[in-house]
């Protein structure tokens, strides 16, 4: 992986400095842990803003400890400021409804093991959020968007079944996570994408109530998750609906429809700090690292102050490497 993670030990000393020498009232700590918090309270110097990006990491580092050091790897180098743990674990095809088996309460034990390690090597003074899919996304990748159409609309309690599946096996590992020092989360939601407009009632009957449940236990006694809402799958109309989910930092897509949908807009809608600014698919793939740095900066003079983090809108895996640490580095205040 070295070859991946090139080191700019020139931009990544210019951010130490910026952290060294803030003082006074607004001074920027130098824990990762309350640098988000003063974030999230609105407190956090404005000279610093937070930053993330995330990738979906190699076929051989999804599983066990090559998974942890991968996580660790990434995110040192990066010197992003939480500590986000892939959902890579995948469920079973589903062949037949009618004889579908609940997959086991426990099925997402793997996983845990991953966040437990990452939690005990750097949870102390970071963030370490684990990522966590819909019980619609989870369906999706078992049955695809024909067969929970078709399901949805000839055999809905089939289809409540599948889901019912993935949300408890969703619980138990929100609920062992928290056993194990996790603080928050990063939950992501689908579903409410303009494709299923034609279903009436299909958001109302088989997203919000799931999201809900699983979101509900995920910010029941923590203190930083972030809701994506993620366009991966096709584009939205509208983003209402998501005004009263639940978490103290939104990602959204950037457009809804063809229309932009700014940082700006959606720190009015959500009334709470946003997570963004830059398309997964845009410049950050093909910028070069000092451009990079300069519309990071751009992005920050355009948007309510102090009240956004810098990432994308999803995951960014064709972006260099040195674009996602100078766009880090930008955003903690570097200029160079």
């Amino acid at each position: 992986m070295k070859e991946r993670f090139p080191h700019l030990a020139g931009a990544f000393l210019l951010a130490a400095l910026m952290l060294v020498s803030c003082s006074g009232k607004h001074s920027v700590p130098s824990s990762k842990k309350e640098i988000m918090d003063r974030f999230v309270a609105g407190t956090l110097d404005p000279s610093y803003a937070p930053a993330a990006f995330f990738i979906h990491y190699g076929r051989d580092e999804k599983v066990g400890d090559a998974a942890v050091q991968a996580h660790l790897k990434y995110f040192h180098e990066s010197g992003m400021d939480i500590l986000k743990v892939q959902f890579e674990q995948t469920v079973p095809r589903i062949r037949d409804l009618e004889t579908f088996e609940p997959i086991p309460e426990d099925f997402y034990r793997p996983t845990l093991e991953i966040i437990t390690a990452l939690q005990e090597a750097e949870g102390k003074d970071v963030y370490v959020l684990p990522t966590l899919y819909s019980p619609y996304q989870i369906s999706h990748n078992s049955l695809g968007e024909q067969r929970i159409v078709a399901a949805a609309r000839e055999t809905p309690d089939l289809y409540k079944a599948v889901l019912d599946s993935y949300r408890d096996a969703l619980i138990w590992l929100i609920r062992a996570c928290k056993e194990a020092g996790i603080q928050g989360f990063y939950m992501c939601t689908q579903g409410g994408e303009m494709m299923f407009n034609d279903i009436p009632g299909f958001f109302e009957t088989f997203v919000r109530p799931y999201d809900m449940a699983f979101m509900g236990e995920c910010t029941s006694g923590t203190k930083m998750n972030i809701l994506h809402i993620c366009n991966w799958e096709g584009p939205y109309d509208d983003l209402t609906r998501y005004k009263d989910y639940p978490a103290q930092i939104i990602n959204t897509p950037d457009d809804l429809n063809g229309t932009p949908f700014s940082l700006a807009d959606g720190v009015e809608l959500f009334g709470r700090p946003m997570l963004g600014g830059f398309n997964r698919n845009g410049a950050i793939n093909t910028a070069t690292p000092e451009e990079t740095a300069v519309l990071t900066r751009e992005i920050l003079s355009g948007a309510p102050k102090g009240r956004v983090m810098i990432g994308a809108d999803c995951t960014v895996g064709s972006a260099p490497f040195a674009n996602i640490q100078a766009a880090i580095a930008a955003a903690h205040g570097a200029t160079e």
